[in-house]
């Protein structure tokens, strides 16, 4: 479970449910960059049927589930690579990192997952170093939905950790 601290998968599901439901109202716009749900006993719309909010789903390497749901009737949008607008910003979403991108893109800030806290991978070491690469990993972001205020902050506090580990 990655060095996650829940004794087993069955708590983490719960705990990542609880909290998900404690901060996404019905409205909210929330979205999953990538590895949704992977090598689970429970089907895909145990998780879909509990999760509030209006889902956009970003894929990533792990979404092999996919072809079990309808889609649109759990996403409003699915896409591989996704831009949006949030508080001003122009948001780049991808789950993997990109290290280079079109130079219409700079500026931007790139959300992206897959390397959740592993601090061997060379992405992993190149995104400490790119302030405007935001990891939206569980691990980061203390296991619950944030919004991009605390997605920014928590990479922050990420990274002034790494620099003093």
């Amino acid at each position: 479970m990655n060095n996650r601290p829940f004794s087993s998968v069955d708590e983490m599901d719960r705990v990542l449910i609880d909290n998900w439901n404690s901060v996404v109202q019905p409205d909210y716009e929330v979205y999953i960059i990538g590895d949704f749900m992977f090598r689970s006993r429970q089907t895909p719309l145990y998780y879909l049927d509990q999760l509030r909010g209006r889902k956009h789903l970003v894929l990533g390497n792990h979404e092999r589930w996919t072809d079990q749901v309808n889609l649109p009737d759990y996403f409003e949008s699915v896409s591989q690579i996704k831009e949006i607008t949030d508080m001003d910003h122009h948001l780049v979403l991808c789950h993997y990192p990109l290290a280079e991108w079109p130079r219409y893109f700079r500026g931007s800030m790139h959300i992206f997952g897959h390397i959740h806290n592993t601090r061997t991978s060379p992405a992993f070491q190149f995104y400490l170093t790119q302030p405007n690469m935001l990891n939206a990993g569980v691990d980061i972001n203390h296991f619950i939905p944030v919004t991009l205020p605390q997605l920014i902050g928590n990479n922050r506090a990420f990274r002034q950790l790494e620099d003093e580990w």
